[in-house]
Parts: C-alpha cells; sequence; structure tokens
C-alpha cells in the first residue's frame, strides 16, 4: 500500500542485459478519469491541476481505482479511504517540494511548472524527448519521463518470470492481478519483471452478483409489461399486478444491500444522494435505481388499494426506468477506463438482453406453477433472449480486439481463470435454451419450467462472474 513504487524489469539476454527502473504513481491527469467516475467528489482537481482526494467525502465504492489505466489509486487499510500520490500538495502550499524529490539522492524525481518556461522541468519536456504512459486513452497525464523505454511504460511488454520467481518478492495469487502478460509480451526484445507490485482487483464478487440482482429487478417488471402492450397478458392478471413488482423490488433490494455491502465506508452511501457528482455513472445509477423503487412502490400501491389508473401511471414511468436499470451499468463500465473489455458498444443492448433472459426465467416457473396464459409466451421470451444473449457472447469474443489489453481479458475469460465459469455460464443457457423449447414446443410445464427458469439464472450468474473479474485481471502498472 504505497503511493509510489518502482517496477524493475530486465532487458536483454545474460550477459548482454541491463536492468530498467520506473517510478510509478499518479499521472496527475489533465483530464482525470478518476475524477469524473467519483460519485461524491471526493476526487477532485484543485485549481493549481493536482488530483487530491477528500477523505471525509470518500465512500469507498472503488469505481476510482476501476478507472484510473496507472494503477495509482489503493485503499489504505487503516481508514478505508481511497489513496493516491497527491504531489504532496500540503507541502508545495508552504513553499516545500513533494518527499521523493528531497530524499532522491540522484534528482532522478524532478517537479516544476510547466507554465514556467524557465524551470528545469519546462526545459526538459518542451526541448527534450519525453514519454508518458497509455497516452492512447486520452487522460493526457503530466508525468514525464525521460529516457524511458517500452519496456517499463507498456505494462504488457515484459514477460512474467518463469515459475513466478520474482526477485525479493512473491506475487500473490487469487484476487491480486499478477504482474506481466500471461502471453508473450509485447516488446520485441527480451524483457522480464524482476521487481513489482500486486494490485488487487477493486471489484469482487458482489459487484458481479449486483449485475445479476439487477439484471433480474429489472426484466422481472419489463416482461411482463411488454407483454402487456403486446396485448399478450391481462393488465388485470396476478402476474402483472403482484407478482411483477414482488419479484422486482425484491431483487432491487438485494441489489441495494450488495452495493452498500461493497463500500468500504457503507455508512456513508447517502452521500451518493447528497452530494452526487454527475458525471458518474455511479451516481447517476443511484438516482435510476431510486427512481426504478419509488416506481415499484407506486404499483403495488395501486394494486393495495385497487386503483388501475395509478398502476397505468407507474407504468408509463417504470418502462424507461427499468430499461435504464437494466443498461447503465455498460455506461458506469465505460467509465473504467483502464478496462478495455468493457468498452465493447455491445454492453448496452447485451445488459438489455440480459435483463429480459433474467425476467422471463425468474417468472417462467411461478406462472406455470399457477398454470396461466401466458407460459408460453414466457417459454418463447426465455428462448429467444437466451439465443440473443448467446449470439452476444458469440460476437463480444470472436470481433477482433483491437488494444492487447482486451485481448488478454478476453483470454483470461475463455481459457485462463474464469474458464470453467464463462464455459458452464454458456452451458447453462444453452441448457435453458432447450429447456425453453420443450415447454414451448410440446407444452411442458412444471418441472420442465422450472428447471429452464433456474439453469437460465444459473448460466447468467456465472457469466456475469467471470465477465466483471476477467476484465479486471490485465496488469496496468
Amino acid at each position: 500500500m504505497t503511493r509510489t513504487f518502482v517496477k524493475n524489469v530486465d532487458v536483454g539476454v545474460f550477459p548482454q542485459a541491463r536492468r530498467a527502473f520506473q517510478v510509478t504513481r499518479c499521472n496527475q491527469c489533465a483530464d482525470a478519469p478518476c475524477v469524473a467516475a467519483c460519485p461524491t467528489s471526493a476526487m477532485y482537481v484543485r485549481e493549481d491541476g493536482i488530483v487530491d482526494f477528500d477523505k471525509n467525502a470518500c465512500i469507498g465504492c472503488k469505481a476510482c481505482m476501476a478507472a484510473c489505466p496507472y494503477d495509482a489509486i489503493f485503499i489504505n487499510p487503516e481508514d478505508h479511504c481511497a489513496e493516491k500520490c497527491n504531489f504532496c500538495a500540503h507541502r508545495l502550499e508552504v513553499g516545500l517540494e513533494p518527499a521523493c524529490v528531497v530524499v532522491c539522492p540522484t534528482q532522478a524525481i524532478m517537479v516544476g511548472d510547466l507554465n514556467d518556461p524557465d524551470s528545469a522541468v519546462a526545459q526538459i519536456v518542451n526541448r527534450e524527448p519525453v514519454s508518458v504512459r497509455r497516452p492512447e486513452k486520452g487522460t493526457r497525464p503530466k508525468l514525464f519521463y525521460k529516457g524511458a523505454t517500452q519496456a517499463t511504460l507498456d505494462p504488457l511488454a515484459a514477460a512474467r518470470p518463469e515459475g513466478d520467481t520474482y526477485a525479493w518478492v512473491e506475487q500473490p495469487a487469487g484476487p491480486h492481478i499478477v504482474q506481466g502478460p500471461t502471453t508473450a509480451q509485447s516488446s520485441s526484445a527480451a524483457a522480464i519483471i524482476s521487481y513489482d507490485v500486486a494490485h488487487r482487483a477493486p471489484w469482487d464478487w458482489r459487484v458481479s452478483a449486483y449485475t445479476w440482482t439487477k439484471s433480474i429487478a429489472a426484466g422481472a417488471y419489463l416482461v411482463p409489461l411488454l407483454l402487456v402492450l403486446l396485448g399478450r397478458l391481462d393488465a388485470a392478471s396476478p402476474l402483472w399486478v403482484w407478482i411483477a413488482p414482488v419479484v422486482a423490488a425484491t431483487f432491487l433490494a438485494l441489489t441495494a444491500a450488495l452495493l452498500i455491502w461493497d463500500l468500504e465506508h457503507p455508512e456513508r452511501f447517502y452521500l451518493i444522494l447528497t452530494r452526487p457528482q454527475w458525471r458518474s455513472w455511479l451516481a447517476r445509477g443511484g438516482i435510476i435505481l431510486g427512481g426504478f423503487a419509488a416506481v415499484l412502490g407506486l404499483h403495488l400501491l395501486a394494486a393495495i388499494i385497487g386503483t388501475p389508473a395509478l398502476r397505468t401511471v407507474a407504468a408509463v414511468a417504470g418502462l424507461p426506468l427499468a430499461l435504464l436499470t437494466a443498461v447503465y451499468t455498460a455506461y458506469l463500465f465505460a467509465q473504467a477506463k483502464a478496462r478495455d473489455l468493457w468498452q465493447s458498444p455491445l454492453l448496452p443492448p447485451h445488459l438489455a438482453v440480459q435483463a429480459i433472459l433474467a425476467g422471463a426465467a425468474v417468472l417462467l416457473p411461478t406462472e406455470a406453477w399457477r398454470a396461466g396464459d401466458v407460459t408460453d409466451a414466457l417459454g418463447w421470451v426465455l428462448g429467444g433472449a437466451a439465443l440473443a444473449h448467446l449470439l452476444f457472447v458469440f460476437g463480444e469474443v470472436t470481433l477482433p480486439h483491437v488494444t492487447a489489453h482486451a485481448r488478454l481479458a478476453t483470454s483470461a475469460m475463455t481459457g485462463g481463470r474464469y474458464r470453467w465459469h464463462y464455459r458452464a455460464g454458456l452451458a447453462l443457457v444453452a441448457l435453458a435454451l432447450l429447456a425453453a423449447a420443450g415447454v414451448v414446443s410440446f407444452g411442458l410445464g412444471g418441472a420442465l419450467a422450472v428447471a429452464a427458469g433456474a439453469v437460465a439464472l444459473a448460466g447468467l450468474a456465472l457469466h456475469e462472474h467471470a465477465y466483471v473479474q476477467a476484465g479486471q485481471s490485465v496488469p496496468l502498472a
């Protein structure tokens, strides 16, 4: 847990070899993705351009960690708040230099004002060749490297050492992101990581589960609403009047519980609503979920007092809010600029399909048990959504990935650490498709309908876990 660490890379082959060093820290970006992703403005840009943090406003959502392309942010284990290098702003304010500059015995680290043409830093940056890390991310970093090479600047340029025998340290397994690519390095020169710091993936299984419960909540309301609009379901049916809002509200409550549980400061969750930073899709998502909860409450109130007109009002607002509940996570993941797998333009429609699949899967067993008149319709919806889900997955993994990060993440999902979650998830959804075909083609309900819904939900949960965790598996520093 350090604000600054040094990465060592051995370049070349003995006896023609050298060791390259790189100081790794916050890049003080002009367009900082951590600031845009933070839902409470705990990460902010000062007037002097320094990206600083306010621990009193931090809820520990780790969105800033997922957004940072440089792996520069961590959770302090003592106060459970996000922390990083802030350029020693408290020292600059009293005329001192950052501590790392003062203690460096060879003046390898320099600080200065780029707007001052007479400063040593401005003269180096403006006159000599310098490099920045990951310029393709568009963050406009203000941390420049003189004399650095791809072997250290590119986190995928150097290979993982044979047997994972790093110098002086062992890389932990499990949720940590092991530094070094799992395939051949991208550098044309021989390069091996000799020392580095492993970083923990910011979002664990609770975020994977949240995407699953949220899909069920959105789909359980969206599917019967669409059936009512298409004339396939009577607006007075218990499935629409009672079952849909109760199921949706239950899973929406589970979604909120998982989101709050994942926070390092769960007691501060209300700050998302009381001091929202509107560029953050985590803040926008909180408003969307709150609006959807209000719609479900209004729908249940209409059912209790027996007012169909009020239920219609709820449905008018519920259609867009249920759809937004299903898809907003695509935009939340897209704000995680560090994770190329999540930048897919197919993700919003795929999440909408997953919500339809989850909604049909959770309602089909209930409708079959009730011997309802839309069992066949739900079977058709389940089968169609399952097929669409499989086609989306096929497209996402087979379309050419434009970056090495996306390719490595896909490899970790399909053939690496998360392959069994991924493969089992696809197999179960395929089984759900076959079971739904049996329900529709042969009128088989009962146990087959229950099985179709259960395996579809299980397959979707496994796929979500593989997708969320594999997206965080590629080293960034």
